[in-house]
């Protein structure tokens, strides 16, 4: 019995582009938000740790830095992530259902994020040289957005584990089935060699 299946998952062969949503069971929204989430969190502990150490470690000072690299990183990704997003949610959703509704609250949530990510950023390159561990309001700022970016996460994760948003195959789909062939993308049940 095979133990493992590779090429239907990483296949773009069979799936439909759908501009900035990606492809059929390959949206592009889901995997460009995994980096800002972490960059955000990240970045606030090491912001968190370097204003604790204080000037007296040289290492607090890398730890500021770091962070900011970080959140540049992280800022630069989460533009497209909500580019793609917004998008998602004007092509898949109706008005007036419970789904649209959620998505409204984890855009606004990540919107809001994605705008202080920004005005972090421009705190951060405007200290950048001056300062010799992460400046106070920084660290508040990085803090609230690590805070947010978990919670708006927390929504988007609802949207697709408990509604399904967007999710395109369900369990009763021939790759449940018991069966030594893969089942790659645009292939149905009669497609699939018995």
């Amino acid at each position: 019995m095979r133990r493992f299946s590779i090429r239907p998952t990483i296949t773009l062969k069979g799936r439909t582009f759908k501009g900035l949503r990606g492809w059929s069971g390959k949206p592009l929204h889901p995997p460009l938000t995994d980096f800002p989430i972490a960059a955000y969190v990240l970045a606030a502990v090491f912001d968190v740790i370097s204003a604790v150490a204080g000037k007296d470690h040289t290492w607090a000072r890398e730890l500021w830095h770091a962070g900011t690299f970080i959140f540049i990183g992280g800022a630069a990704v989460s533009i497209f992530a909500a580019l793609s997003g917004l998008w998602d949610a004007w092509k898949s959703s109706e008005a007036g259902t419970q789904a649209r509704r959620t998505i409204n609250t984890h855009a606004t949530i990540m919107v809001t994020v994605t705008v202080l990510a920004l005005a972090d950023v421009a705190w951060r390159l405007n200290d950048y040289h001056t300062a010799t561990v992460t400046p106070i309001g920084i660290v508040v700022l990085s803090v609230v957005i690590a805070m947010l970016v978990s919670l708006g996460a927390t929504f988007g994760g609802s949207l697709v584990f408990e509604y399904g948003f967007n999710v395109e195959t369900g369990g009763d789909h021939p790759a449940w089935h018991r069966s030594e062939t893969d089942v790659f993308p645009g292939e149905h049940d009669k497609d699939i060699p018995s």
